[in-house]
């Protein structure tokens, strides 16, 4: 184990030193930023406090039809202008939309964040006008269908619809056909006055940039901003359980997805439910890829860990021919059966380990990299980790901790659903 711990000092040391900073505009918007002068270049993202358990029923998937939006033009520019100066300054750039966020970002050299942060910080204050959102519309009902036709996306809305039941991280990011479709401007326009306020969005900036500098340049492009902060409900989860099969005739293979209560994204068994997913369901190397993958039983598998405010949960995928759908079943119980009864061997630590700490510090060596880790760690928590310090709470996990992380998540109560030729009354798992 100090052998193990020197391998991951010697990662850490890697990285150049960095200075972390912080300040917070007089409307509210705060700014984050992880200077490093030895960086080529600068990523710059405005994270804001919009996703889809933020909606209404009425309303749901305004969030990502907004982010859609945000990019068609803004009293200074038009649709085609906000595209061509970002491939005029060479960006890589995008945005995205989740259960609770939605996310603007831009990665550039050092001499173009000025031109970026006036690019982002323009188009979040968009024209919003009544063509370009009959227009979006039709492109957004477009990519619903277009979604509802993959498997792998639809056995994961009605899983997060079962498993969260009334509660509303079970409502889905795009929205359905019925609400997008009876969407109003007016609508979007009240959500998003609600929601784009100062007081709801951080501005997480990372690589080689200059920090008095940089809030000279927030400031002139946002310090006018409305003040404003929108308070979040989190309320507690109540998890849904059994086994839910949807039938799909077009649909060659089975398609199941299982979820399980995790923890939350402000709670330090963080690092250790993300260890133990690693062991049951990393792509590789993992007991699920042993038993499953490596055997042929299916032609696909893996389990993953999804924190969110006040929630977390253990998300199993599995793919495969319908006949085998139940033994595969039978099999991913026993997985988890025996990882409740028996825990973990300290080999399969060490090799999760190593894993989660190349990946750690593979990413941390660009700043767009560094982007999300330092945008969600302030959104979720208020706090700024150094990548040695990640490394170092991922070194000091012992099965001990895994095992007390077993005892307080038990894997033995999963909301299961299926998607594909099968129903229910043609599946037992008993």
């Amino acid at each position: 184990m100090n052998e193990l711990k020197n391998d991951y000092a010697s990662m850490g040391r890697k990285s150049k030193a960095v200075e972390f900073r912080h300040t917070v505009l007089s409307n509210g918007l705060e700014l984050v930023a992880e200077c490093n002068a030895h960086a080529q270049s600068v990523a710059v993202g405005f994270l804001v406090g919009a996703g889809s358990r933020d909606e209404t029923d009425e309303i749901s998937g305004v969030s990502h039809f907004l982010e859609h939006m945000v990019f068609k033009g803004t009293p200074r520019r038009s649709a085609m202008q906000v595209n061509l100066e970002f491939d005029e300054i060479g960006a890589r750039y995008n945005a995205f939309t989740n259960e609770e966020n939605t996310v603007f970002w831009a990665a550039v050299l050092p001499e173009y964040l000025p031109r970026a942060i006036d690019l982002l910080s323009d188009i979040l204050r968009p024209s919003l006008r009544s063509e370009d959102f009959e227009m979006e519309k039709k492109v957004i009902l477009e990519e619903i269908g277009m979604y509802e036709d993959q498997p792998g996306y639809s056995v994961h809305e009605e899983c997060m619809k079962r498993y969260f039941g009334e509660h509303s991280l079970g409502r889905s990011v795009l929205g359905s056909n019925d609400s997008v479709g009876g969407l109003t401007q007016e609508q979007m326009l009240d959500y998003f006055q609600q929601r784009y306020c100062s007081g709801n969005i951080v501005v997480a900036v990372t690589g080689k940039v200059e920090w008095n500098e940089l809030v000279s340049l927030v400031e002139s492009r946002c310090s006018h901003w409305p003040a404003g902060k929108v308070e979040r409900s989190c309320s507690a989860v109540n998890p849904g359980s059994g086994l839910h099969f949807v039938r799909k005739d077009n649909v060659a293979q089975e398609h199941v997805m299982q979820m399980a209560a995790a923890p939350s994204a402000d709670t330090d068994d963080r690092f250790a439910a993300d260890v133990l997913s690693a062991i049951v369901g990393d792509h590789t190397g993992s007991r699920i890829y042993w038993e499953l993958v490596e055997t042929g039983q299916v032609e696909m598998a893996e389990m993953g860990y999804q924190e969110f405010h006040g929630a977390g949960a253990y998300v199993t995928y599995v793919s495969c021919s319908p006949d085998q759908i139940e033994d595969n079943i039978r099999r991913l119980n026993k997985i988890y059966s025996s990882l409740c009864e028996q825990g973990i061997s300290e080999e399969e630590l060490v090799q999760a380990k190593g894993k989660i700490a190349s990946r750690v510090v593979l990413r941390s060596e660009r700043p767009m990299g560094r982007l999300m880790p330092l945008g969600f760690n302030w959104v979720y928590r208020s706090e700024y980790r150094k990548v040695q310090e990640d490394l170092d709470r991922l070194c000091n996990i012992t099965s001990r901790e895994i095992r007390q992380l077993l005892d307080d998540y038990p894997l033995s109560s999963w909301t299961t659903v299926g998607l594909g030729p099968l129903t229910g009354s043609e599946v037992s798992v008993s």
